[in-house]
């Protein structure tokens, strides 16, 4: 019995088949992990790796070694790759630039020099496994040079296999997808969302059906609108939620929005109204779309680089 996903819950399709390709000697140079973010894509990414750094009939392996490795990012035969914020000339990993307190104006994403570094990589032959191993994270951040960067990788890919995590086949480009074994991945049951939730000990998330609503099946995203929401005060959130009553509040709230909260924490927080908004449609049986809309304009706009003070302004504006 294969016990290499025994981490995983639910995800069956995609366990199956990627042991069925292991079973038959039939890796792909390149695979596309598709589904949300935070349902199991990543750790199934490490399960698939350790199964296939196991399978090794010259020489005797160590799975506990393999998979302490792995698990630490130090193994030489991997690389992972993962979008970064450019700070004064340094690229920043979304981690870093927390612990740095760096005020994120963009969203992190792939650069070419990243996708340089996968092909250098690629140029030298496995020291220890029998493939060398690359997983891109949120390969959806990738803008159309280093795309195409990758693209010209994967044409020569040697003896090697890139995991490209993103979620769907429309976030990437055509050519990029149709080199790639496709993976599904799903969103959860709320069985499965409440297993995840337990075995990471965020029972309180549990009891919080905001929060498991804004999740979608997704225990990741569960753990995420969660630690967004301990991070802004709940008085700020309330003020945020109501209506201005005129033009001046609308403009100072646009203001302290875009001056407390860095981009991330803007784009979670149309999320969170999104959510508010429809909950309370659903509660009063009136229906209006005009806010929703308005706020996928927001979200737009936000990650289109327009000035966020601004963006905000014609969002609370429209409110009243």
């Amino acid at each position: 019995m294969n016990t290499f996903f025994d981490q995983l819950i639910e995800q069956q399709a995609a366990i199956e088949l990627l042991t069925q390709v292991v079973a038959q000697n039939r890796i792909a140079p390149a695979y596309l992990f598709a589904g949300v973010d935070g349902i199991g894509r990543t750790l199934t990414a490490n399960c698939f790796i350790e199964f296939l750094f196991c399978q090794n009939p010259d020489k005797p392996v160590n799975q506990k070694q393999i998979h302490s490795r792995i698990q630490q990012k130090n193994h030489p035969d991997i690389l992972w790759v993962e979008p970064t914020y450019l700070h004064q000339g340094k690229r920043l990993s979304p981690k870093e630039a927390t612990e740095a307190g760096v005020k994120r104006k963009a969203p992190p994403q792939i650069r070419i020099e990243q996708i340089r570094e996968i092909s250098q990589f690629l140029s030298r032959p496995p020291l220890e496994a029998s493939r060398l191993m690359v997983v891109v994270e949120h390969a959806e951040s990738m803008p159309e040079s280093a795309a195409n960067g990758l693209l010209k990788t994967l044409e020569e890919p040697g003896k090697a296999t890139i995991i490209l995590i993103a979620p769907g086949i429309d976030s990437l480009l055509p050519t990029l997808v149709s080199r790639c074994a496709k993976i599904p991945f799903y969103r959860l049951t709320d069985a499965g969302m409440i297993q995840v939730l337990k075995r990471h000990n965020f029972d309180d998330i549990i009891s919080h059906a905001e929060i498991l609503a804004m999740a979608q099946g997704s225990p990741g995203q569960a753990i995420y609108h969660w630690e967004q929401l301990q991070t802004i005060p709940v008085e700020f959130l309330n003020k945020v939620k109501k209506p201005p009553s005129n033009l001046r509040s609308a403009l100072e709230l646009a203001k302290e929005i875009s001056q407390t909260l860095d981009s991330e924490a803007q784009l979670w927080l149309v999320d969170y109204l999104q959510h508010c908004d429809w909950q309370d449609q659903q509660k009063t049986g009136i229906i209006d779309q005009t806010f929703l809309k308005q706020l996928e304009k927001t979200r737009q706009y936000l990650l289109s680089y327009v000035q966020p003070r601004l963006v905000w302004e014609c969002t609370l504006m429209s409110r009243f």
